[in-house]
């Protein structure tokens, strides 16, 4: 692998704080809630009845042909939009760029679940000649990167890895891989995720990794607290628009920061429990540093993966004592931004990266909201309820998805 610079120069981001970037992104620094009473479906026989939902979203103006999103899942209505919003930040023609030297690397952990429920319901009412022509196209997890590479003519690497709620991180990390070879010279990675549906929260609900605070939707997720009772499901869609530096410096691109690191492991442990020892998660975030080229000191801020889970916020915060040392106790600021927008799946890692390059850029790390009552096993400065100001040079993203997969994106600030 050649010793390329991968850079980030553009980023969409629609999420249960807002539909573009800056929205999100105040919302995170505000430490305000987006998780309320569901809408999207009816919740009245669910433990279950509060997530955090993208309201009001109009997909159809991001469509070169509008039509085209009514033949779409809501998942690709999000993610589509997104890459949209990154392009046009990055300020890339792509007329003016060789399109087949770039890419679209967009995935899903669980694809058109929309699309599934609603023709599985025509199918059983009112037969299989009811059934759209578009349902396999719609709800297939690849299409979303598919239709996003016809959308523009762009003719590189293309492809929709699935690695549940890791699926961002490996997007965007296989991305910058497929960079620093000399395959590409831009990609547009990330994620999208639209699975609050009846199907998505019973299968959830029932193995009870979902928060029932139903009555304080706002205060449900509330990673490394005490009284944390499990996750809250969210939607929505980041992606970014990745560059080889000298590409992006030829155009004379704005760049947000450089994408410095990556690492990938697998618990190997159990399906979806996280290993108590915290060695998976570690020695991704391990090899993402020594592909950063920095030490454990060098990393200011960590957006972990915190979900609000009991055992999974004690197993991450095990996982960074382990791949930090001394560190991890002593000058590391963590937070998990779940806390506002609540989980987005196979999107959540795209949003969280966004996080921290705008941390990078801003001199702010956003807050662990509703952080109350810290759990002792949970002993790690997690910027408790209040957005904090702070030089970042260094930052890290954890995203660990159920199966064991376990990916950790390393963002630098800029140095020329």
């Amino acid at each position: 692998m050649s010793e390329r610079r991968v850079v980030v120069t553009g980023i969409g981001a629609i999420s249960p704080l807002g539909h573009d970037l800056p929205a999100t992104w105040e919302g995170l620094k505000e430490g305000r809630s987006g998780i309320g009473k569901i809408e999207q479906c009816d919740t009245s026989d669910f433990p279950c009845q509060i997530a955090g939902e993208v309201k009001g979203f109009d997909p159809k103006p991001f469509y070169a042909n509008p039509k085209d999103a009514r033949r779409s899942d809501r998942y690709t209505q999000f993610a589509l939009p997104a890459a949209r919003m990154a392009l046009n930040d990055s300020g890339m023609d792509p007329e003016a760029v060789d399109k087949t030297r770039v890419g679209v690397m967009v995935g899903s952990g669980i694809g058109g679940l929309h699309t599934l429920v609603e023709q599985h319901t025509i199918l059983m009412e009112k037969g299989p000649a009811r059934v759209s022509p578009f349902v396999i196209p719609m709800m297939i997890a690849n299409i979303a990167t598919g239709m996003i590479s016809m959308e523009y003519g762009f003719g590189g690497p293309n492809m929709s890895i699935v690695t549940a709620c890791a699926t961002a991180n490996n997007s965007v990390g296989e991305a910058w891989r497929i960079i620093k070879f000399g395959d590409a010279d831009a990609i547009l990675a990330g994620g999208a995720e639209a699975s609050i549906r009846d199907m998505g929260l019973a299968g959830f609900s029932n193995m009870r990794a979902l928060s029932c605070r139903n009555d304080e939707p706002e205060r449900a997720s509330r990673p490394f607290d005490v009284d944390r009772d499990g996750f809250v499901m969210g939607e929505g869609a980041g992606v970014v628009m990745l560059e080889d530096l000298e590409h992006a410096l030829k155009r004379g691109a704005r760049i947000y920061a450089e994408l410095a690191g990556y690492g990938v492991s697998a618990d190997a442990h159990h399906l979806s429990a996280p290993s108590p020892d915290g060695t998976g998660p570690a020695r991704a975030m391990q090899m993402a540093m020594k592909h950063a080229k920095v030490n454990a000191e060098d990393v200011d801020y960590l957006n972990a993966h915190g979900t609000s889970t009991p055992l999974g916020d004690i197993a991450e915060t095990v996982a960074i004592k382990v791949a930090c040392g001394d560190h991890a106790t002593n000058g590391l600021a963590v937070s998990s931004t779940k806390s506002m927008t609540g989980h987005l799946l196979g999107a959540t890692g795209a949003i969280e990266l966004a996080a921290c390059i705008m941390s990078i850029c801003e001199g702010v790390i956003p807050p662990t909201i509703n952080l109350e009552n810290q759990d002792p096993e949970c002993d790690l400065d997690y910027v408790p309820n209040e957005a904090r100001e702070a030089k970042i040079k260094v930052a890290a993203s954890n995203g660990f998805g159920f199966g064991g997969h376990n990916a950790t994106l390393i963002v630098k600030a800029f140095d020329g």
